[in-house]
């Protein structure tokens, strides 16, 4: 069977082909989408292989149940076919050629997916010689006899999307601030798509999916696997990334589409906002001139002064335009149904800050949206340090109380990147399903005593953690003092005694 590290280090290995060279936020890219390729050719191989023997070689019986087959491909869309070729002058022009074959074989799953792909492009992976060098290495490195992921090498372990989360985990890491734009740290997806609950037959959603962590690990939850995703990304490369990302985890039919979801919302049912039975998010942070798409354009159905926008989602109040937060919370708050809940991950200032974002968190409260608050370690995400919370939402709440909970003290240290344990994500979970007041770690405020605080979340006035130092035993350090005095006499003495005897 393969080896879930082993292919990891092969694939990380692979990497170095570019380093050094361009971006890791750029040559991501190219790594990932061969290992889709080589993953769609080792599949294509092996089921080739079945149908030769099943039909005794008879090529129509062969080429009829192929076409039948979970993705089509052709000899010259393989990766044995661009290995083979590896030395061609045009290896780049190869590879596009290879993919927009891919894309029309199976138009219905795949178009567009490589669109923004370029394995030629001069401009990322330099002039000719630089680029068929880059190439070729790229096609060496991937063509391993370890590297088999054949579907009957992987059996039932999910390799190939561990793999691709790895990756993208790692590349997040490497890149900085700009992986941690679209990458959500396993551990938060799994506290999130625990909260939130997700049932069989559910529509799932996220309107900033990125590379589709948050979207899988919900969908995941539903053993019968009866569940509809939806998702929207802006970035064209991530969009690419999150539709291999669905089909590498078996999710076929994943809704994932490319645009601003806050300018251009395109899950749209009967001229409205699409409604879904869970909805979950992590937006970027605070993201500025949000409001670019609203005022760029001609659109006379938009009349962002006035709050408001075709899909009327900003009648609670308008964000400020510096931080887009609470666009993403309001536009989410309008795509849940009448039984959705909602997780979504935000910086902390969305807790108190004010101007609009307090009008808009005072609607939300007086609604009887908000169910909870979370407050994460710090230094869990790529490309910040600070400390983000999870807010849940959920549509007729019979409850008028709202929990807080502390959970920044629990986690892992990292070296780089702090970490929760599967018992910090427990504790999180146990203490939110109870919904009661824990000591030091949760607390079930009224709606009135947020009224007290002027709408004011921010979690340390809910969620007391302050622990008393114990009393010092003036007695027991002068004790101990005598006692190191006494230690250090008889230090002196003896080295006295060592200095007479060599003469000094």
């Amino acid at each position: 069977m393969t080896n879930q590290e082993k292919i990891n280090e092969i694939l990380w290995k692979a990497c170095d082909t570019f380093r050094g060279v361009i971006n890791s936020d750029q040559y991501k890219d190219y790594v990932l989408v061969m290992l889709f390729i080589k993953y769609l050719s080792d599949v294509y191989k092996e089921h080739l292989d079945e149908y030769t023997k099943k039909y005794s070689g008879d090529q129509q019986r062969i080429k009829r149940a192929m076409l039948k087959e979970k993705f089509v491909l052709d000899e010259k869309s393989t990766f044995d076919y661009l290995y083979q070729n590896r030395n061609a002058p045009d290896i780049g022009e190869t590879i596009n050629k290879a993919l927009m074959r891919i894309e029309d074989e199976n138009k219905t799953k795949l178009s567009g997916v490589f669109r923004n792909i370029d394995f030629n492009s001069e401009s990322v992976l330099g002039k000719t010689k630089e680029r068929n060098a880059m190439l070729k290495n790229l096609l060496d490195d991937f063509n391993n006899s370890e590297l088999d992921l054949r579907p009957a090498m992987l059996g039932k372990q999910d390799i190939i999307g561990n793999s691709y989360e790895y990756m993208i985990a790692r590349f997040a890491s490497d890149a900085g601030k700009k992986g941690g734009e679209f990458f959500t740290p396993s551990e938060v997806s799994e506290v999130i798509a625990r909260l939130v609950k997700p049932q069989s037959g559910d529509r799932i959603y996220d309107p900033a999916c990125g590379s589709g962590s948050l979207l899988i690990k919900a969908a995941n939850k539903i053993k019968d696997n009866n569940f509809q995703v939806y998702g929207q990304e802006r970035n064209g490369s991530t969009h690419s990334l999150c539709k291999m990302n669905m089909f590498l985890h078996d999710i076929d039919d994943a809704k994932i589409e490319w645009g601003d979801t806050i300018a251009n919302p395109l899950h749209i049912e009967n001229n409205k906002l699409m409604k879904f039975d869970v909805v979950v998010a992590n937006p970027p942070f605070s993201l500025d001139k949000w409001a670019s798409g609203f005022t760029s354009g001609n659109d006379k159905d938009v009349d962002f002064e006035a709050g408001m926008d075709k899909y009327n989602r900003f009648w609670r109040g308008v964000p400020p335009r510096s931080k887009g937060d609470y666009a993403f919370v309001t536009h989410m708050i309008e795509s849940m149904n009448e039984t959705a809940r909602f997780g979504i991950v935000l910086p902390h200032g969305v807790l108190f800050r004010g101007g609009s974002e307090e009008k808009i968190r005072k609607a939300l409260i007086e609604e009887n949206l908000l169910d909870a608050v979370i407050g994460l370690p710090e230094n869990l995400f790529f490309g910040t340090g600070i400390p983000a919370t999870i807010l849940i939402f959920k549509k007729n709440r019979k409850l008028k109380n709202i929990l807080f909970i502390d959970a920044s003290n629990d986690f892992e240290k990292g070296k780089n990147q702090n970490k929760l344990r599967l018992e910090n994500i427990k504790k999180i979970e146990d203490a939110y399903n109870e919904y009661k007041t824990i000591e030091k770690y949760s607390y079930l405020a009224s709606i009135d005593e947020i009224i007290e605080n002027e709408f004011n979340l921010n979690i340390p006035r809910y969620v007391d953690t302050f622990t008393e130092e114990e009393p010092v035993d003036m007695d027991a350090v002068k004790e101990n003092i005598e006692k190191i005095e006494d230690e250090l006499k008889g230090i002196k003495t003896q080295m006295n005694k060592y200095l007479k005897e060599l003469g000094l």
